[in-house]
């Protein structure tokens, strides 16, 4: 009996030494945003883990009885536990308390997960819930306050122009792209004008936004020479989740959004899912007869399991924004001038236009330009992370996207008499030797037009830019046992095809706020009735551009992220090579309409002859980043950085010559180097760097309007250079109060330009030692910010300094400083629902400055003098309100 006793003893000391008590849950901030990368351990002993991507962790442990569970990362407050284990499972909502901004976790440029303070380059991030509160809904918006970035955001909600640190575009992500997920919206850029964010738009399923500068931004994935904007989608976990936000904003904005997230499946299941979107529609900001309106839908579905995960995102768009370009103002003051109505003129896009069609020597055309920008289609993207063991890690990507997209342009006021100017003193113009004339309305309201009313000549273009995309990215992450060396070898794969077909017509309108269009018919010296524009229409020009493109990439990264103490190194190499097919179709003109009494303008239309000048482009090109950081205090680390890449120029640029398939074609040269220094304490974080950027052989087109079209009307092969210094800070005055602050001073200089005219073949030597157009010195940001439990509210001010229109210099740009406020209450309810009851105004003081002159004045400028001048306003003051329900 006794051996029994002893042999069962012996037994279940055995069962208990050796049971497993599991440990899992989640590990967020005070915003609820997931930490990944926190350090999740059994004080006193090497047991535990780390949080993965959404901020779950668990693990199993042998030990039984009182225990202490401690969770910690950089800048947090250490939280601890005292738990019991007896085999049973246990779960915990870890929260962490008192992060700084530098302590936000970055994802992007690198294959670790670490701290901006810890990484050796300059990073920006903003959080969702900021860009909700703020009723952001361009690029502009949530960009404008990083240091270092001047955003343009004076064409409303798609195709921002951004420009970072004194490199010379016209905007529009040349240099740095916009990603989703980590994986580029467009892999190729300059097969068409398109910007990358007429792709996508702006919602509440994302955690936020990250912006990774110069540095190693040029290694993995796409790779970037400026930097990388990566929006990172929310995934579901354990934790249900459900957001509805309704806005109102005034000028008829109704958007409604959603999110809704968690598991998919009964207890034990390890899928989830993620589901978001908007429905939207907009009379506004400015009200030109013209809707802005549709939908997005994205979601995700994530399974994971014992070594990795496997998701997949996607996403349905159906969408149209109006686009707002220059327009006349007051030659002196540069103020909106009044229409024949009284009032302001704001825009010049024309209502009456929609449905607008003509016949073609290839059949009718119905031109898309009540649409906007319009864009439908969506991607598919599949993401993969496997732990082949605890030292090695395989990741891939694979998206495949299709876009049906135009871009319809309204360039008010850029004809031969295209200013403001009245009907009589038109018509004397136009008709000279008139003996009498004829002007009504398209729409038949108010009868004969009034001599002394004003009239303006707009160019109309549609831009026809169809899109697929395949894209791909794969590597492995091996870490050293000490941990010291974390190495990537990656691969990336993209081809991109996409088609550049344009149509222009020429229209003349009343000069008023969603103007009328205007059927003008005169008696020449003959006798004769001459016809001179019907419909609005005065010259159906057609067909100006017909370019099928494709571009393959092909590149190849090797990396080491190291870590010995206080020292982190970060070294990488690429090597890329890209090709790609030009396709330019020729363009005739026939004799459309056999009208006499009809111009030669309304009678012939341009259209596709058939013909096909072929040009292929082929490169290959290196780049090298090394990056340090020193923690030189527990507040204060030192970093540097360097960098050599290289940037494939637009394919546009180089179009085929008939006879000659082989392009002059090679990459763009980019030299970065930074230093600076990163401080974060509970109650300060901040960051000071100067830095360097030298671009070579950058291959730029100027359009201009020629011969009454939108045309490329010079190629100019420029270097340029920058010397910058940014700072930023974060204050906290109280747990509730906090100064946020940024300033940006960038010196830059055209260095050399050769200018190509492609009118008559001409070349010249230009703007050396001008600044780099519609670039600022200064940059800066200021913002108030209260939050406490139920009351909210911020106040910001984003300065734009001077800047001048164009390369020639002859014209500056008074600075700009934008007001935003905003305020919310928050409604506790039952079960840990709540409602946020919020405001926000853009723009709070209403100011009128230019964010841009005429971008196609041409390679002579835009004058100064004059009674006219061509800009684009900043958007106007727009009050929101919101409704956002968390359930």
């Amino acid at each position: 009996m006794k051996k029994l006793l002893l042999s069962l003893l012996l037994a279940m000391s055995a069962v208990i030494s050796f049971s497993q008590t599991e440990i899992s849950g989640t590990v967020k901030d005070n915003t609820g945003m997931p930490i990944p990368g926190a350090n999740v351990t059994i004080d006193g002993t090497t047991e535990g883990t780390v949080s993965d991507f959404d901020g779950n962790f668990i693990f199993s442990t042998s030990l039984t009885g009182s225990q202490t569970l401690l969770t910690s990362y950089v800048g947090y407050k250490t939280f601890t536990e005292t738990i019991t284990l007896n085999g049973s499972p246990l779960s915990y909502n870890i929260v962490l308390q008192d992060g700084n901004a530098l302590d936000e976790v970055v994802l992007t440029a690198s294959s670790t997960f670490r701290s901006q303070k810890q990484a050796p380059l300059s990073i920006s991030s903003v959080k969702q819930e900021e860009i909700t509160k703020l009723s952001a809904n361009s690029q502009a918006d949530i960009l404008r306050g990083v240091p270092g970035i001047t955003a343009e955001g004076g064409g409303g909600e798609t195709a921002t122009n951004l420009f970072v640190r004194g490199l010379p575009s016209g905007g529009q992500y040349v240099f740095n792209p916009l990603q989703y997920d980590g994986m580029p919206l467009m892999s190729t850029f300059g097969l068409n004008s398109s910007a990358h964010d007429v792709y996508a738009r702006p919602d509440i399923g994302f955690k936020g936004v990250e912006f990774v500068r110069g540095g190693a931004a040029v290694l993995y994935g796409a790779g970037s020479v400026a930097g990388i904007i990566n929006y990172t989608s929310k995934t579901g976990d354990t934790n249900d989740e459900n957001i509805i936000n309704l806005e109102y904003g005034t000028e008829g904005r109704l958007k409604t959004d959603f999110y809704t997230g968690g598991k998919l499946g009964g207890e034990d299941s390890n899928t989830f899912y993620a589901f978001t979107g908007f429905i939207r529609k907009d009379s506004g900001p400015i009200d030109t007869g013209l809707d802005t309106r549709g939908v997005q839908f994205r979601a995700n579905i994530k399974k994971k399991f014992d070594n990795g995960s496997f998701t997949v995102h996607g996403q349905f768009i159906n969408d149209r924004a109006q686009f707002y370009l220059p327009l006349p103002l007051q030659g002196g003051s540069r103020e909106r001038i009044n229409g024949n109505d009284g009032e302001p003129v704001e825009q010049l896009l024309a209502g009456d236009l929609a449905n607008t069609s003509f016949r073609t020597p290839g059949g009718a055309y119905t031109s898309p330009i009540d649409d906007g920008v319009f864009t439908s289609g969506g991607y598919l993207m599949a993401d993969f992370d496997y732990n082949l063991s605890d030292n090695l890690q395989f990741n891939a990507k694979a998206k495949y996207a299709n876009y049906e997209h135009n871009f319809a342009l309204y360039v008010g006021g850029n004809g031969d008499y295209g200013n403001p100017i009245t009907l009589n003193d038109y018509v004397a113009a136009v008709a000279p030797d008139n003996t009498g004339f004829n002007a009504t309305y398209q729409n038949g309201a108010g009868g004969q037009i009034d001599g002394n009313d004003l009239l303006v000549e707009n160019l109309h273009v549609d831009r026809l830019r169809p899109m697929t995309d395949y894209s791909g990215e794969a590597n492995l992450v091996y870490k050293t046992e000490n941990r010291n060396h974390t190495f990537t070898l990656g691969t990336y794969l993209a081809r991109t095809e996409a088609e550049d077909v344009n149509y222009q017509y020429r229209v003349l309108s009343e000069f008023n706020n969603d103007p009328r269009l205007v059927n003008l018919n005169y008696t020449d010296a003959g006798g004769s009735n001459v016809i001179y524009s019907t419909g609005g229409l005065y010259n159906r020009i057609g067909m100006t551009s017909n370019n099928f493109l494709d571009q393959s990439r092909t590149a190849f990264y090797l990396t080491d992220e190291m870590v010995y103490d206080r020292w982190r190194f970060d070294v990488g190499v690429r090597i890329e090579n890209t090709a790609g097919t030009f396709r330019r179709g020729g363009i005739a003109t026939s004799e459309v309409y056999e009208n006499d009494e009809l111009t030669d303008n309304l009678q012939n239309v341009s259209y596709a002859d058939g013909s096909f000048a072929v040009g292929e482009i082929d490169a290959t090109d290196w780049a090298v980043s090394l990056a340090g950081l020193y923690e030189l205090t527990d507040a204060t680390n030192l970093y540097a950085n360097f960098s050599r890449g290289f940037f494939f120029p637009q394919q546009r640029g180089f179009a085929p010559t008939p006879g000659i398939r082989e392009t002059n074609y090679d990459a763009e040269t980019i030299i970065q180097a930074e230093a600076g220094a990163k401080f974060g304490t509970a109650a300060f974080s901040g960051s000071v760097a100067g830095y360097y950027v030298n671009l070579s052989d950058r291959i730029r087109i100027d359009q201009a309007i020629v011969g009454g079209q939108l045309v490329d009307q010079a190629r100019s092969e420029q270097t340029t250079r920058t010397i910058g210094l940014e700072a930023t800070g974060n204050y906290k005055l109280s747990d509730a109060f906090s100064i946020n602050a940024t300033a940006t001073y960038q010196n830059h200089e055209i260095t050399q330009n050769e200018t190509l005219n492609l009118v008559d073949n001409t070349s010249a030597t230009i703007n050396e030692g001008n600044e780099i157009a519609r670039q600022p010195k200064f940059l800066g940001s200021l913002g108030l910010n209260y939050s406490q439990k139920k009351f909210d509210a911020n106040f910001s001010l984003n300065h734009t300094g001077a800047k001048f229109t164009d390369d020639t210099n002859n014209v500056e740009l008074d600075a700009i400083t934008i007001a935003r406020l905003g305020a919310g209450y928050t409604f506790e309810t039952q079960d840990d629902n709540s409602l946020r009851v919020g405001m926000s105004v853009f723009n709070l003081f209403d100011s009128s400055g230019l964010t841009e002159g005429n971008p196609r004045a041409g390679i002579a400028g835009q004058s100064g003098d004059g009674e006219f001048f061509f800009g684009r306003p900043i958007l106007p003051r727009r009050l929101f309100l919101t409704a956002t329900f968390n359930f």
